[in-house]
């Protein structure tokens, strides 16, 4: 089964990508961004038989650092 992870970081915390995507694009002469926050996406080819605890605590083990960031999954559909 496919599942991705969403890793973002937390409200609060400093973003040096995102500040440098932000300043790029400004240099490219894109106006109208306020803000961007840079984080990831984890795509893992699962068997059926994962659970969404296993999965979670994939993530709070080794997938993000949940001091600093948040994480999302989405199972797709059977």
């Amino acid at each position: 089964m496919k599942t991705r992870v969403y890793v973002t970081l937390k409200n609060g915390v400093l973003d040096p990508q995102g500040k440098a995507i932000h300043h790029a694009l400004e240099g490219l002469g894109f106006s109208g961004v306020n803000d961007v926050r840079a984080g990831k996406l984890i795509e893992l080819d699962l068997e059926e038989s994962v659970s969404d605890a296993d999965i979670e605590a994939m993530c709070r083990k080794l997938l993000a650092n949940t001091v600093i960031e948040n994480f999302r999954i989405e199972r797709a559909a059977a």
